[in-house]
């Protein structure tokens, strides 16, 4: 069996004008594996961001390629990988330098954060594979950067247990998708809403709090479901 892709493009809108988007690609493999490829683009801040993260059948990470700019000035480049008791990366970055990262886990990694917005709305699959109470939820173990635009490092930053709080809010429909809406609570950083939708959990709206956005899903083709 052939993987299936789909494609898309999220705008990021600021009083209802936009001032940045996200183009994403994901391929799926029949055994669940699935490659996510996103360009982000803040116009204000003139940061753009390259992402490829694998996530593997329970949608947790595998391994992951980050590039920042900010100001058209290179601000870091990471390459990162996750075992069931490791998580590494290696790269350089314009405040510190070649860098390399050994960090042992006590079991894999759930979640790493990479601020791709299409990689925000797994987070409501992770949750969907979650059987104890939403408030038991462990929403992200490593990040990437701990600012709300995502604008520094990529670096890997592990994430305390208490980092964030995640609302299950239950299915909602938007416009044509049936979607499961989650609030994401990261105290002194940012709230988040997403809406992720289908099996797939398309990123189909997200909203921040901390930067005073809004996020809309305006095109997507190919096999998705």
């Amino acid at each position: 069996m052939r993987h299936r892709a789909y494609r898309g493009r999220m705008v990021y809108l600021t009083g209802g004008v936009e001032t940045g988007r996200e183009h994403f690609s994901v391929t799926v493999q029949p055994d669940g594996k699935r490659t996510l490829r996103a360009q982000c683009e803040m116009d204000d801040d003139r940061l753009l961001r390259d992402v490829v993260l694998t996530v593997d059948a329970a949608w947790r990470p595998i391994d992951s390629y980050i590039r920042l700019s900010v100001e058209a000035r290179e601000v870091g480049y990471g390459w990162f990988r996750f075992t069931p008791d490791l998580a590494e990366a290696q790269g350089w970055t314009a405040a510190h330098g070649r860098f390399e990262q050994r960090i042992a886990t006590a079991e894999a990694t759930a979640f790493f954060g990479t601020h791709s917005l299409h990689c925000d709305a797994w987070v409501a699959a992770r949750l969907r594979l979650h059987a104890g109470p939403p408030e038991a939820f462990r929403f992200c173990t490593f990040a990437c950067s701990t600012l709300a635009n995502g604008g520094s490092g990529p670096e890997l930053i592990e994430v305390q247990a208490d980092y964030a709080r995640v609302r299950d809010l239950g299915r909602e429909r938007v416009g044509a998708f049936d979607t499961h809406h989650v609030r994401i609570e990261v105290p002194g950083v940012d709230d988040f809403d997403v809406w992720a939708g289908g099996e797939d959990c398309l990123p189909v709206r997200l909203s921040s709090d901390g930067l005073g956005q809004t996020y809309e899903l305006v095109e997507v083709e190919g096999d998705y479901r």
